[in-house]
């Protein structure tokens, strides 16, 4: 198999795997405003039986807690898929390693 054959198809897998990580939020933000427009209207319409004004229950904390919550699971899902660099990101993760190889380095280096 020739390089640049190997090249296409890993190039061919990282985009097919981001394709399924795209399709994967997505899937994941539609469930998210389904789900939460549900909730939220059993939740204005049980506080309208119970006699509560409509300003009253729409901002009731109840009717936006699973919003919000879940609102910041999607949100990092997001900044995942979307390649927002993190805090730990995998150049964190190699100084990391390279910190800790360097230090066994130097303890087995006062030993000798």
């Amino acid at each position: 198999m020739e390089v640049n054959e190997i090249d296409k198809r890993r190039k061919m897998m990282r985009a097919k795997k981001r394709v399924e990580d795209l399709k994967g939020f997505y899937w994941h933000l539609v469930s998210y405003l389904f789900v939460n427009i549900m909730i939220s209207t059993v939740i204005i319409v049980k506080s309208l039986g119970d006699g509560a004004s409509f300003i009253d229950a729409l901002f009731n904390f109840g009717t936006f807690a699973v919003w919000f919550f879940w609102g910041i699971g999607v949100f990092f899902h997001g900044a995942h898929v979307f390649s927002v660099p993190s805090l730990f990101g995998k150049n964190w993760e190699k100084r990391q390693i390279q910190k800790y190889i360097d230090r066994e380095r130097q303890e087995v280096s006062k030993y000798q």
